[in-house]
């Protein structure tokens, strides 16, 4: 979508009173080119139902009768004082409309986001000096060569197989090299781009544009951003390298949806395939100023502090490490690329990327291959003995809807792992954009109510883009204090397993929407993360702290006020639509594993029940919520998976 002149006008209004600058060397967002980047997004976004929205509402915002649903009076939004303009925004907000609530979030986000990130004209924004922020370092010379050698398809392409492989990520990366290794000929599709070490240049603005998927960004009610991989490599290639094996208690569960290998030595063995693979190992777990900060308050409460192993070597645990969210310029990562990918490529794999897969196609209850498109318009077709899906828990129920599947579960029991975060301000520089990802964590109420269910502690590192995602706003000038002080800020995060699901669903184009309303039992557990984090934080010395609840919640030490009054105003704000910023961090279900067709969508070999040369090997196997960070898991998953399917073909 291109915006009018009109539209951009308007889009220019709204940016410039969420970031009016300051008037003493700190631009406006207009004045900094956050509204091009925001156009960027926006043109990128697959969904094109969502950007003629926008467009309807900013056609509509600045008009007489706009500001009659705005409540400023039949008044163009633009013409507004400052002042007003502000009040405007913060009233809807405020709203008992939970739509207004999620407009005002969509836009507040779009315009933080992009002012945050935003270069300026000469490489380096004034807000970051203004921060302390270092800013983005830039590409290393001396980093090493590509392991991998991708091609792109430049004309039409149709290629045979053993395997076709949709997606290279976790999942499809590691079924990638089981197959291969079991001497079976495979193909890699991925519809994202190879970037290695010398792409990488620690900066938030290029990460996002070109490491991450355009859309959706949001769940549909909005209650949840979304951030996704789509890149070779797929989430391997940003995440914090955080590694859990999958809990026993979740094994368990999962083994009780009907596959039982959960629970026996066949998981124990991938497992270990995976964890040996990626090298993980606490070597590299020194802790951030924001872990041994999260740390203190801890062990001042008597609560449970665990050290994180991470798939790394040589990591900095420092500079680089705390930007390794938007790739590791060091190598450090033991991402699939520098692993399974790897692996599958020297056996012989042929990778190709920049291919968006759209059906799988079949013969009656037979695949026979697969059939994509590139951005230029060429066709890839590729003939298979069977295809592994594994685009993960967004794209592989669309692509399974999209070939005909009609299993009722495919894209229903959706978990996303809501999360949100206390922020507080210490005496001590923190500079929360430095250090180790994540090296510690709390289990202490990862079990509140006797369910199983409850939230992990962690922290991560905090670039000024990130950070206002789970951040109010009550006020240009209030907010730009509050980031000024940045480098003395640290979060505990707030990473809520939830029981109760959403769905995936596939619009008119083909294209996925995510449904999800947290319920009222996940909604509690949330707030009892919540109320964990500000104890940790407050034990830890905290001297202000605030909620990411749009109500502006914020206690300081200095009031007097007692720790509980704040909690209870937190609670009091709730946790639906548009009151608190909160995230999907990890996107798991669609596609779930278990005993029979009535209850999952893909059968204990993660076979679909419909065409069982179909095998899905990604996040969306998981029957239910893994509770913990879930990239061991999923390669787990892929590596028995493909174990199974390389089994069956060569039999």
């Amino acid at each position: 979508m291109t915006l009018t002149a009109a539209q951009r006008a308007t889009f220019e209004s709204i940016f410039d009173t969420f970031a009016p600058g300051d008037g003493n060397g700190i631009p406006s967002a207009t004045r900094l080119g956050a509204v091009s980047i925001a156009e960027g997004m926006l043109e990128a976004n697959p969904r094109k139902e969502e950007a003629e929205l926008l467009g309807r509402v900013l056609s509509l915002w600045d008009t007489p009768l706009g500001g009659m649903l705005l409540g400023v009076g039949p008044r163009r939004f633009s013409s507004l004082p400052a002042a007003k303009r502000e009040a405007a925004l913060i009233a809807m907000s405020d709203s008992r409309v939970p739509l207004k609530r999620v407009l005002f979030q969509n836009l507040k986000s779009a315009a933080m986001l992009s002012y945050y990130v935003a270069p300026g004209a000469d490489g380096r924004s004034p807000l970051w000096d203004a921060m302390g922020y270092p800013g983005p370092p830039g590409a290393r010379p001396d980093a090493a060569r590509p392991p991998l050698h991708p091609q792109t398809p430049e004309s039409h392409l149709s290629l045979d197989c053993d395997v076709v492989v949709v997606g290279s990520g976790a999942g499809g990366g590691t079924a990638a090299a089981v197959l291969a290794a079991a001497g079976l000929d495979v193909v890699v599709l991925e519809k994202g781009v190879y970037y290695d070490d010398g792409d990488f240049d620690g900066g938030e603005l290029s990460g996002l544009a070109r490491l991450y998927a355009p859309g959706p960004s949001a769940t549909a009610e909005g209650q949840l951003s979304i951030m996704s991989a789509q890149c070779l490599g797929g989430g391997t290639v940003v995440n914090f390298s955080t590694s859990f094996r999958t809990p026993e208690h979740v094994r368990a569960e999962w083994a009780g949806h009907g596959v039982p290998q959960f629970a026996t030595d066949e998981y124990d063995r991938a497992l270990d395939a995976v964890w040996e693979r990626l090298g993980v190992t606490a070597a590299y777990s020194a802790p951030s100023h924001r872990d041994r900060i999260m740390e203190r308050g801890l062990t001042s409460l008597g609560w449970h502090v665990g050290e994180l192993e991470r798939n790394v070597a040589g990591c900095d645990t420092g500079v680089e490490c705390g930007r390794c969210g938007y790739g590791c310029r060091i190598g450090a990562k033991q991402s699939v690329t520098k692993t399974w990918l790897a692996d599958a490529e020297a056996a012989g794999a042929r990778l190709y990327t920049g291919v968006d897969v759209r059906q799988i196609d079949t013969a009656g209850a037979h695949a026979t291959g697969v059939t994509g498109r590139t951005a230029a318009g060429h066709t890839v077709t590729v003939r298979a003995r069977a295809a592994v899906v594994a685009g993960g828990s967004v794209q592989t129920p669309a692509l399974l809807r999209r070939s005909g599947l009609a299993n009722p579960n495919i894209g229903k029991h959706l978990r996303l792992h809501p999360a949100t975060a206390v922020w507080a301000e210490f005496e001590e520089d923190v500079r929360p954009w430095e250090g180790a990802m994540q090296a510690r964590y709390s289990a202490e109420r990862a079990d509140v109510d006797g369910s199983g269910y409850g939230s992990v502690y962690e922290t991560a590192a905090a670039n000024p883009g990130l950070s206002v995602a789970f951040q109010s706003w009550r006020g240009a000038r209030q907010h730009l204090e509050v980031m000024k002080r940045l480098a003395h800020y640290s979060s505990v995060g707030v990473i809520t397993r939830d029981q109760d699901a959403g769905e995936v669903r596939v619009d008119k184009a083909g294209e996925p929407t995510m449904h999800y309303r947290l319920s009222d039992r996940d909604a509690a557990r949330v707030q009892a993360g919540v109320a964990g984090a500000s104890r940790i934080l407050e034990a830890a010395g905290a001297l202000r702290m605030f909620s990411g609840h749009q109500a502006g919640i914020e206690w300081t030490r200095a009031s007097g006020e007692p720790l509980d009054a704040f909690i209870a105003r937190c609670a009091a704000a709730g946790y639906g639509p548009g009151r608190c910023s909160m995230a999907a961090l990890h996107i798991m279900g669609t596609a779930r594993m278990g005993g029979s067709a009535e209850t999952s969508a893909v059968d204990p070999d993660g076979a679909t029940w419909e065409v069982p040369n179909v095998v899905v090997a990604d996040a969306s196997t998981f029957p239910t919520a893994s509770g913990v960070n879930p990239m061991i898991s999923i390669e787990a998953i892929a590596y028995m998976n493909a174990t199974r399917l390389a089994a069956r073909l060569r039999g």
